[in-house]
């Protein structure tokens, strides 16, 4: 698209990377962050900051969002000093957060009130992804509006798609979400196992990770097991809070989804353990702790 002038809320893990991809395209970015000094970095390369989410996205064609809860998501966009206060008729509005698929329909009936329309568009690929710009975004909502914003997407994204109306980028990333939990627990049950036998866990995925157990969370996840970095490039706390809108969803279809139900109670330990800042990778801790040679 033409339009040079974006907002953008939520400079998080994720967010600020892709932001920052998109500045090195040429777009210039109103941004807001609940914490200021997450924004300093994207500031001092020529963005400006905005004191609430309406003061960012007046004047803009497009506005991203990429928050961390559903709350936080109705706050920012439908609040009292959310986006759609000030987002003028003709414009965009992107929100990337993984969040509920009522949700997105909600806010794509409200944004057509005021000749907005919405994009839901969450991503897959944690901080590695964000860095590199090769996310996986999945895209619900109005079809000429992801057309629109498909240029600035591309930033930040490598596999982007369109899925359907609104929520069906939501419902696509909750499959996303789905297959990441019960492969976790294969990634660490694995490597406690050949830890266990004495075996190296970076050889371990050199062999496995090229073969048909191949996975991104063996390949990207187990390497930072392997490096004892429980870091975050997607906290725990976040990633149950995904899984929490799964098994909603799937209830509300009459869906039993068994495999989902556990890990996220393994998820559910790693948060009782004060796991829940740290990467999802910690699940491994948690096996570990249950495995403790006497």
């Amino acid at each position: 698209m033409a339009d040079k002038k974006a907002a953008w809320i939520g400079t998080g893990v994720m967010g600020k990377a892709m932001c920052g991809h998109l500045m090195g395209k040429g777009y210039g970015l109103r941004v807001y962050n609940r914490t200021k000094a997450k924004t300093d970095e994207l500031v001092a390369k020529g963005a400006v900051w905005c004191n609430t989410p309406a003061e960012a996205a007046e004047g803009c064609d497009v506005i991203f969002t990429i928050v961390g809860y559903p709350v936080d998501v109705e706050k920012v966009i439908l609040g009292e000093d959310g986006v759609l206060k000030t987002a003028a008729s003709g414009s965009v509005l992107v929100d990337m957060t993984t969040s509920e698929p009522s949700l997105a329909v909600r806010i794509a009936e409200e944004a057509a009130k005021k000749g907005v329309t919405s994009v839901d568009a969450p991503v897959s690929g944690g901080d590695v992804g964000a860095k590199n710009g090769t996310l996986a975004i999945m895209c619900g909502g109005d079809e000429a509006a992801y057309n629109r914003v498909l240029p600035l997407l591309e930033a930040f994204g490598k596999n982007i798609k369109y899925m359907g109306g609104a929520g069906a980028g939501q419902h696509t990333k909750m499959c996303n979400q789905i297959l990441i939990s019960t492969n976790m627990i294969g990634v660490v049950e694995s490597l406690l196992y050949g830890h266990r036998a004495g075996l190296g866990m970076d050889e371990i995925i050199d062999v496995i990770g090229s073969g048909a157990a191949a996975s991104w969370s063996i390949n990207n996840l187990g390497r930072r097991i392997a490096a004892d970095n429980f870091d975050p490039g997607f906290m725990i706390k976040h990633f149950v809070k995904d899984m929490g809108i799964a098994l909603k969803e799937a209830a509300r279809m009459n869906l039993s989804l068994p495999g989902l139900a556990l890990a996220n109670q393994f998820y559910l330990d790693a948060m009782a353990q004060g796991l829940e800042n740290r990467g999802t990778q910690a699940l491994y801790k948690v096996f570990q702790a249950m495995n403790k040679e006497g």
